[in-house]
Order: structure tokens, then C-alpha cells, then sequence
């Protein structure tokens, strides 16, 4: 047991104490009493507990309880250890004492309790949790392990791992438990022989030229000699497929590929063995920027036109393909410099493939062209899209109030087959479709389940966000039942006076009854009224919502992808009211932009019609119609030009055009003014990984000091949270959080002269190091244990043995001073200003304790009378001193002289009697009052 004083500094206190009493004591000499050498020493002692108690002291106690926290690793390098760390810990938990405590935690990208602290004996149970596996924390589980011990008490991590730790630096941790008195012991387990062959680099020039042989280099390490494949894409497509042999140690192949295509070319090389550990190891990408003639991607409707055709003749590389073929990855597009979608429906284009085009265009200045038709802009589906989002105009329109009046029923199945994503994009689906509507237009909303549930009643809009928020506020039900509901929205439409009614029925499964839909569809058309359809699912029951779209004289949807459910809503809407389409003919009015005004000098051919839309309000309008409508519009949206051309390329709807003498130019013209401008080289790039995060290194070519806009975008089209610096002069460093996969860089530069410099390109975070195999990493656990004083254990029961420093508790003391210098505060008053007469009393009654009540009355009593006693002795003795000299004086002859000395006698002795009254009165009073007392 020790003492420790928290304040120590304030002990200095006592110096003006021993100044103060040194005074006190000095004058105290001067008229020197008990009284007040009792009160000086008592102030003395008071001043000190004050002061004593103000230092916080803390008695510290020893503790007897120790606590042992088992730390295992179970990230991939270390899984095949499992079983065997689990026999250790069992053996261990032999040799546990009464007065220890134990618990099992694991980590590896994170970490977790497996058993939780325990006093009691028992066996360590296979672990249970889930956990990610592809890294290496070590920090993150000592830190977790620290945190489970009591506050202020010491113990033991014993480090379950092979050292190899791929993220987080355990060092600092360790320096950081080593100040709470915890210990770091390891075990080292020798792990079983496991073959396993890595892609370690991957390696292809940053920028080639077309027709230029790019070299491809390639790492692999094995620890075993063995026969390999290996196999090498470019933008996804095989280009080469060679077999390999393999020796144990580094490997380094090379093999070369002609450029044939310009743009950003990914190389993808992949490497498959026999009796391989880890297949996470075995693939890595390169990107190299292909510069050439430029690449455009063409998308095509149904349509047949010769757009690909005039843009092939012109020069440029073009590819053409169905929507259906789109790309499904950010890479896909990046490798075109221009996307152009010739009348493609929106329903066709999936919400992430959207996404991944807009991402393209805003963040790496790829062009984008949208040529009109009857699938087009707002008739096909794209209102509050990606696409929407990067044109430079909107699929509403203006005058809208000149419409037809609508009626619009939208009937959706909430049963339990829409749970999750597709009832979440059918509701936002109607939502858009109400912001589509004016307010005089009628809607109806009802999902059903095995009955219908009117959700908005049929009535005219009035407040647009409260019947939005009514939409999506529709829950799961439960079966299917098509017939009540779509009957209940005929009802609802019928009687109704507007020009246009229509319905629009989803659902992904099948009617649980039937129902006499042909008489009831027929009955609606006497109405006015039209059906539409959608068959979301593979479930869903194709047969009968096709024919109940042909019969209901509407529009079949047969839908895989639940995210172009919006498009379809939204199309649906706008093809109700057929007035999007402007169909009188007419010319074109030609606004000053120098780009475009030389083409038009010998005049403009006659347009018959086009799809109504509204311009943006920083959208170039080179051509517009006689309402003022956008024919051509262009703007910047990011680093990208995109255009508008609302007519359509077959000459149905643009007329003479399609005869022009400057129509193919007009064609190119569009792909042109759409290509991104920017360097290809201007940045020499290396990624590194550093404390879990990727660090991209920039090095400017001409070493130039000039701010950047940096973005860093994944190949699922995700903006990375990036953080870019200046660290030298021309060199930056982008920042972001580390996870493997391949990544596209974006980097614009602005000059002095205000023009803007970009770059583009692409690069690849390797695999976690977790999948490489290395062996046990003794140096960092032999560091990690000397910090914190531990040692690697030889036997299981050492890691039960007694802590090096035992913890002590503190308890503070500073109460009970107190409460000494409050007792001794009350007792020098009470000597102050009664003296030492209590005490007395005190002392007497200590000496002679009063049995019982009984006991004390009788010896008052006996006091009593024993004074009262004594009270007549002492009277009665001064009487027969007076009666015996009277005698005396009487038989000595003269009279006079006699009777003057007897009167004097008499006097003297009167006055002696007084006195001794006096004193015996004074000496009741105390006894009386003392018995009062008791």
C-alpha cells in the first residue's frame, strides 16, 4: 500500500500556516495558559488535514484481479491457422486462476467480440462472427482489445496473427496501450505449406499512338514452379491466350499489342493455375490513353438511318449498337470521345447506364448528342434522368395549359413479390408522373394487393406534393388480384368529361382469380378510355397483360430492369396527351452563332415537325422554331458539350433536311462540336498505398505550380471523396479512401491565359498484400512485445502467468480529513470557550459509569442528604464556638467591658457564618446543577 497526493503542489500551503502558528505560539508566552497551548496545537493540526485534504491524497491499494484478452486474427493469410489457435486457447484456459479473467476477441478488417470477459473456466467456442477478411488491421484490433479492459486496470493482449498487417500502423498503438499498463504477448503458430501463384504488375505505356505496338509487361510470383494461363483483354475483348511456365520466385513476362482503336484502352490481365490459394490475386488492369483519329459511339433506335454511315465517311471510328448493348461499366464509355443516342426509347436504358454517361460527360469531358423521334426526349421516358440532367434542355414544356384535357389512373401491385426496390422505384415512378401533370389534369392512384386500396382519390390535382408524398407512402400488402382494381380504375374514369383518360397497370406476377377483362375493356374504349401495361419480372403474367394493353388500345412493357420503371411512367404520361409532338411544318429560324450561321448562307431547308421541349437557361440556341421552341441547343455541363437536335434523322419528321446539300455536314457538325478537347499526356501519375488510403502522385510535365480540379470517379460511375494537395513545385498528391478496383482519373488545369488544360486517365488499386502468402512477420511482433514489456509465449500456460506491474486502486482520503479537521474544529471551540470543566465531567463519568436509571437517582439522593447533613455541621460548629467564648468572657469579671468584646465576638463570627453559607449555597447550586445534567 502507497500513498499518492494528486496536487502535491499544494502543500506549499503550509508554509503561511507554520508562519501563522509561529506568531500564535509566540505570544502565547506572554500570559501562558493549558487552555491555550491545547487551542494552538489544535489549530496546527486542523491547518494541516485542510491543506492535506486539498492535495487529493489517494491510498493505493493493491488489485488482485487480472484480466488476459486473446487477440486472434482471422483475416485470409491467417485462416488456415484456425483449428490450431483454438487448441492453444484451450490449452491456456487450463492454467487460468481463481482471480483471473479472460476474453476472446478476432480481427481482421475490423474487429469483434468472440467470448466476452469471463472469471469462469471454460473452452474457447469456434468463431461465430462475420467478418471481412481481405485486410489486416493490427491497430484496430489492439486498440478494440484495449478498450474491453476495465478503466484503470492493467492486463495482458495476447496477439493470436502472423504480423502481417496491411493497413493501420500497430506500433502506434502499442506505444498507446503501453501508458494504460496493458502487456503484449504473441504466439508464433507455423502455418501449413500453401501453393499459391500473384499478378504482382501489370504494366502498358501511359499514351501510345494508333497503329503503335503497346509492350504489356507482367510480374507473377509463385512459390512453386507450375504451369500457368494467361490471358489478356483490351476493353474487354480477349486479345491474346497463352499457357506459361511459371518458376518458383519473380517471373517476368512480356508481350506486345497493336493499338487499332484510339481512346483510353483498359488492359485486363488474368493468370489461372492448378491448386492456387488465393484467386483475389490473380487479375490486375492498366490503362494507356490510344491517340488517334477519334472514337464516337453511336446508339440506335429501331429507326434506319444513315447517321453511323455519314460520321464513318467523314473520318471518324464509329461504333454502333443497340441499347440493349450498352456498356454496364464507366470504362465502356470513357473509351468513346462521344456518345450520340439516334431516337433511343429511355426504357431501354438502364438508371445505372445513365448514370455512367453522365458521370463520362461532367467528369471527363466526354460529348453527348441526343438526335430526336418518337422515342426521343420526353416520349421516351427521359423526364428527371441522367440524361434529362446533362442536356441543355427539359423534357416539360412549355403551354402546357393548351393541352388536352387528362385523365390519368395509375394501378400498381403492392403484394410481397414488390418488396424491396420494386415497389421503391414504382412509387417513384407515379411520383414523376404527377410532376408531369398540370393541375387541372385529373389523377387517380390505387395499389392493390388481393383487393384494390385507393390511395389518391380521382380527383383534379390541386396540391402536387401532398398526393406525391401520399404515393410513397404506400407499404407492402400481401397476395395478387388484377381484375378488382383495374375495375375499380375504369369506374373511377368512365363518367369523367375530359379528352384523353388513361390507365397504367404494373405488376410483376399473376391474377389469383379472373375476370371478364375483354368486356370490361371494351366498355372503356366506349369511355374513351385506354390501357397500357407492364410486366415487371419473370413471374409476371405476360400473356395477359400484352393482350390487355392491345385490346385496351395502349402500350406492352416487358421489363427485367426494375429502374426503367420511372422512364416508362413518365413516357406513358407524355404519349397520353400526344400534343409533345409539333407537326406543322415550317422553317427554322437561324440565331448569330458564328459555328453554325456559314451553313445556313444559302438558305434552310423546311423541318415538318419536331418534339417540344424547353431550353435551359445557359443553353446556346442556334435554330429555333416559330414557337420559339429549341430545333438546336448546346451547352457545357462539366468538362462536356452536349448537344439537342429535336427533329429526327430519317426525313419523316425533318423533312428537307434529309435532301439538303449540307445535311451530312450538319451530321458532323454535331458529332464535332461534341468531342472533348484536352491533352493526353500532360501528367506523369504513380499509386501508392499509405495508412488505408490510395495516394495518386501527379508530376506536371512542364513542372508548373497551377491549381487543380481533380475528380476520381470508380468504374460503377461513384465520385470518389478525394483530397487533393500541392506538395512540390508541379506535383500534387489525391487522396482517397483505399479499395481495390479500377479507378479514372480527371484533371483540369487552368493557365495564366485562362485556357483550361484537362487530362484523363485511368489506373488500378492492386489487390489487398492480405493475399499474398509471406510467412510470419516476427520482427513487428517482437517490437510490438518489447514496447509494452510482454515476450512471445513458448507454452500456452505462460499466458496466465502474473502481470510484470500489478495495478493499484486508488482511493481518495480527502472526505475523511475533512471530516478529522470539522471534529477538531468543534473541539477547540468548546476548550476556547468552556476550558477543560466539561472534560472533567467527562473523565469522572467515565471513571465511575452509571449502571441504570435506579443506580443515578439513588446516589443523587444520598448526595443529598449527605449535604444537607454537612450544611447543619457547619452551622451548628460556629454556634458552640460563640456559646463557649460568651462562657468564657462572662466569668472574667468586668461587665461591660464583657458584653462590648462578646458583641464584637458575635459580629465576627456572624460574618465567618455568612461566608460559609455562602460557599455550601454555591456548592448545592453545582451539585444540583450537574445533576441536572445527567
Amino acid at each position: 500500500m502507497g500513498l499518492e497526493l494528486k496536487y502535491p503542489i499544494l502543500l506549499i500551503l503550509l508554509l503561511p500556516v507554520f508562519f501563522l502558528m509561529t506568531l500564535y505560539f509566540r505570544q502565547m508566552r506572554k500570559s501562558f495558559t493549558p487552555e491555550k497551548l491545547w487551542i494552538g496545537c489544535l489549530r496546527t493540526l486542523l491547518f494541516f488535514l485542510l491543506v492535506f485534504a486539498l492535495t487529493i491524497p489517494q491510498l493505493l491499494l493493491p488489485i488482485k484481479e487480472e484480466s488476459i484478452i486473446f487477440l486472434v486474427d482471422r483475416s485470409a493469410s491467417f485462416e488456415n491457422v484456425e483449428d490450431d489457435a483454438l487448441g492453444w486457447l484451450d490449452d491456456s484456459l487450463l492454467a487460468k486462476k481463481e482471480n483471473q479473467s479472460f476474453a476472446i476477441a478476432s480481427f481482421a478488417d475490423g474487429a469483434m467480440v468472440e467470448q466476452s470477459l469471463t472469471t469462469k473456466k471454460t473452452t474457447a467456442v469456434p468463431f461465430s462472427g462475420k467478418m471481412k477478411t481481405g485486410e489486416t488491421n493490427l491497430e484496430e484490433g489492439i486498440g478494440f482489445a484495449a478498450s474491453m479492459f476495465k478503466k484503470g486496470r492493467g492486463g495482458r493482449i495476447v496477439l493470436l496473427t502472423d504480423g502481417n498487417e496491411t493497413t493501420g500502423t500497430s506500433k502506434d498503438a502499442a506505444r498507446l496501450i503501453k501508458n494504460q499498463n496493458l502487456e503484449v504477448d504473441y504466439v508464433h503458430f507455423k502455418q501449413k505449406f500453401r501453393e499459391d501463384m500473384a499478378l504482382t504488375k501489370l504494366e502498358v505505356p501511359p499514351a501510345i499512338y494508333e497503329g503503335e505496338k503497346a509492350n504489356i509487361t507482367l510480374s507473377i510470383v509463385s512459390n512453386s514452379e507450375k504451369k500457368a494461363n494467361v490471358r489478356i483483354s483490351l476493353n474487354d475483348k480477349d486479345i491474346l491466350h497463352e499457357q506459361v511456365t511459371v518458376k518458383e520466385g519473380q517471373n517476368e513476362f512480356s508481350f506486345t499489342n497493336i493499338a487499332s482503336e484510339t481512346g483510353m484502352a483498359i488492359y485486363k490481365a488474368e493468370i489461372a493455375a492448378d491448386k492456387d490459394t488465393f484467386i483475389e490475386n490473380n487479375s490486375l488492369y492498366a490503362v494507356t490513353n490510344v491517340k488517334g483519329t477519334p472514337r464516337v459511339l453511336v446508339v440506335q433506335g429501331n429507326q434506319e438511318d444513315p447517321v453511323a454511315d455519314i460520321l464513318q465517311s467523314s473520318g471518324l471510328r464509329v461504333d454502333r449498337l443497340n441499347p440493349e448493348k450498352l456498356p454496364t461499366t464507366l470504362a465502356g464509355f470513357l473509351q468513346y470521345q462521344s456518345i450520340i443516342f439516334n431516337n433511343v426509347p429511355g426504357i431501354k436504358v438502364s438508371e445505372q447506364q445513365m448514370n455512367l454517361i453522365e458521370k463520362a460527360v461532367k467528369e471527363f469531358g466526354t460529348g453527348f448528342v441526343m438526335l430526336g423521334g418518337e422515342d426521343s426526349f420526353g416520349l421516351g421516358g427521359y423526364f428527371k434522368t441522367p440524361i434529362e440532367k446533362l442536356l441543355p434542355v427539359d423534357m416539360d414544356i412549355k403551354g402546357k395549359n393548351e393541352m388536352p384535357s387528362l385523365g390519368l389512373m395509375i394501378v400498381i401491385d403492392r403484394s410481397g413479390s414488390m418488396s424491396g426496390n420494386k415497389l421503391t422505384l414504382a412509387k417513384e415512378a407515379a411520383a414523376r408522373s404527377v410532376d408531369l401533370l398540370r393541375e387541372k389534369d385529373t389523377l387517380g392512384f390505387i395499389a392493390f394487393d388481393d383487393r384494390p386500396w385507393v390511395i389518391v382519390e380521382t380527383a383534379p390535382l390541386k396540391n402536387k406534393k401532398k398526393v406525391m408524398e401520399q404515393i410513397r407512402s404506400v407499404s407492402v400488402g400481401g397476395g395478387t388480384n388484377i381484375y378488382p382494381s383495374l375495375e375499380k380504375a375504369y369506374q373511377e374514369l368512365k363518367d369523367l368529361k375530359l379528352q384523353r383518360k388513361h390507365i397504367i397497370l404494373l405488376t410483376d406476377g399473376q391474377s389469383a382469380a379472373g375476370g371478364d377483362y375483354q368486356a370490361l375493356i371494351e366498355e372503356g374504349k366506349k369511355n374513351n378510355v385506354t390501357l397500357s401495361t407492364v410486366a415487371l419480372g419473370s413471374d409476371a403474367d405476360r400473356n395477359l397483360l400484352e393482350g390487355l394493353a392491345g385490346q385496351g388500345s395502349g402500350r406492352f412493357y416487358d421489363v427485367t430492369d426494375a429502374s426503367v420503371i420511372p422512364s416508362i411512367l413518365s413516357r406513358e404520361t407524355v404519349m397520353t396527351t400526344r400534343t409533345y409532338i409539333e407537326d406543322k411544318p415550317f422553317y427554322p429560324a437561324v440565331q448569330p452563332y458564328p459555328k453554325w450561321t456559314p451553313m445556313f448562307e444559302k438558305g434552310i431547308p423546311k423541318m415538318n415537325a419536331y418534339i417540344a421541349v424547353t431550353a435551359k437557361n445557359r443553353a446556346k440556341l442556334p435554330l429555333i422554331s416559330e414557337k420559339k421552341d429549341p430545333i438546336l441547343a448546346e451547352w457545357q455541363y462539366g468538362l462536356g458539350t452536349t448537344l439537342a437536335f429535336t427533329s429526327d434523322m430519317t426525313g419523316k419528321w425533318s423533312g428537307d433536311w434529309s435532301k439538303w446539300d449540307n445535311w451530312p455536314q450538319f451530321i458532323n457538325m454535331l458529332a464535332a462540336e461534341s468531342l472533348p478537347q484536352y491533352d493526353s499526356e500532360p501528367f506523369r501519375l504513380t499509386v501508392e498505398k499509405e495508412n488505408g488510403n490510395t495516394i495518386v502522385r501527379l508530376k506536371a510535365a512542364d513542372g508548373q505550380f497551377l491549381p487543380l480540379d481533380v475528380s476520381v470517379v470508380s468504374q460503377n460511375g461513384s465520385v470518389m471523396d478525394t483530397n487533393a494537395k500541392p506538395v512540390a513545385p508541379g506535383e500534387f498528391e489525391v487522396t482517397f479512401p483505399n479499395n481495390p478496383g479500377m479507378y479514372f482519373l480527371r484533371v483540369k488545369q487552368t493557365a495564366g491565359d485562362g485556357r483550361d488544360q484537362l487530362f484523363q486517365t485511368g489506373f488500378t488499386v492492386p489487390y489487398s498484400e492480405e493475399f499474398l502468402l509471406k510467412g510470419t512477420n516476427k520482427e513487428l511482433l517482437k517490437e510490438l512485445a518489447a514496447i509494452t514489456g510482454g515476450k512471445e509465449l513458448k507454452t500456452a500456460k505462460e499466458a496466465f502467468r502474473p502481470l510484470k506491474d500489478r495495478q493499484k486502486k486508488k482511493e481518495s482520503i480527502s472526505q475523511q480529513l475533512l471530516l478529522a479537521a470539522f471534529l477538531l474544529l468543534v473541539l477547540e471551540i468548546m476548550i476556547r470557550r468552556l476550558g477543560f470543566q466539561p472534560f472533567y465531567f467527562f473523565v469522572r463519568l467515565f471513571r465511575k459509569p452509571l449502571k441504570n436509571v435506579e443506580e443515578g437517582r439513588t446516589t443523587a439522593l444520598h448526595q443529598l442528604t449527605k449535604a444537607k447533613e454537612k450544611n447543619k455541621s457547619s452551622t451548628e460548629k460556629p454556634r458552640k464556638i460563640i456559646k463557649d467564648q460568651w462562657n468564657e468572657e462572662t466569668t472574667n469579671g468586668d461587665q461591660p467591658k464583657q458584653e462590648q468584646n462578646l458583641l464584637n465576638h458575635r459580629k465576627r463570627n456572624i460574618q465567618k457564618v455568612s461566608q460559609l453559607e455562602k460557599e455550601d449555597r454555591m456548592k448545592r447550586l453545582l451539585e444540583a446543577k450537574k445533576r441536572k445534567n445527567l
